[in-house]
């Protein structure tokens, strides 16, 4: 749906936006009337976004890790909706046969970059009842024993927009959090290589395992989802958690 004359447009950043959940967060979006701004590394994966959107959507090629990227572009944009997506795929294979730096990667990428965009959001501060959405990943709550520290640093991304919606009510900014963990799919290219993987572990092949995640999440049932929880005003004072699959979003207890 979108907007209307009547309606402000609003500006949402998305960071990981070229492909995979990210990609598919930027169009929901952007069908729903927002003017997004979507983070990569990829000029080419953005170039065909913005063909495929239009110019509600703002390509910008840099590395979201960088805490400068994440200040000059609140600072600029004044976003009053951050999507936290970009992350790196982790190198499958059991904790043995890492190297500290395959283990850690996903603390370098993941967790680093919502890091500095959630103390950005928070120093630099955003407009009072925008939202923050972090996501992190089912791994936080089970575990992921084929992808070194993934687990730990989704969980870590977590207690972030935790942490992050408490000081914005000790400092009655009224901004919003909400951490968002999806489950593990075969729909994008860091799901399928954990889904053969974890197949292969326990000795079943990859559709056999796949059959036991259905319905499955896909990209566009996330776009969705993202789409309708920047919708919810909720309560300004709780930070929000959410597992997220072929259902739907539901609400950690």
């Amino acid at each position: 749906m979108m907007s209307s004359p009547e309606q402000p447009i609003t500006t949402a950043v998305v960071t990981g936006a070229s492909r995979g959940f990210g990609a598919a967060i930027a169009a929901a979006l952007v069908n729903r009337g927002h003017r997004v701004v979507g983070v990569a590394r990829s000029a080419e994966a953005l170039a065909d976004l913005r063909r495929e959107l239009g110019a509600m959507f703002v390509p910008t090629v840099a590395d979201a890790t960088d805490a400068e990227t994440a200040r000059t572009l609140i600072e600029h944009h004044q976003p009053t909706l951050l999507v936290l997506n970009a992350g790196a795929t982790p190198a499958v294979r059991p904790v043995h046969e890492q190297s500290w730096e395959s283990f850690s990667r996903n603390w370098q990428v993941d967790t680093q970059h919502a890091f500095h965009w959630i103390r950005a959001a928070l120093r630099h501060p955003l407009a009072p009842n925008s939202l923050v959405v972090a996501m992190s990943s089912g791994a936080a709550l089970r575990g992921s024993p084929l992808s070194g520290g993934y687990a730990g640093a989704k969980a870590m991304i977590r207690f972030l927009a935790s942490y992050a919606a408490d000081e914005s009510r000790r400092a009655a900014l009224a901004i919003r959090f909400a951490a968002v963990l999806p489950q593990i799919t075969p729909a994008t290219e860091l799901g399928a290589a954990g889904v053969a993987a974890y197949a292969e572990r326990q000795g079943i092949d990859t559709a056999t395992f796949a059959a036991a995640l259905e319905p499955l999440l896909t990209p566009a049932i996330v776009g969705a989802e993202i789409a309708r929880l920047c919708e919810d005003t909720g309560n300004l004072d709780e930070p929000r958690e959410y597992q997220l699959t072929g259902h739907g979003l539901h609400a950690l207890a």
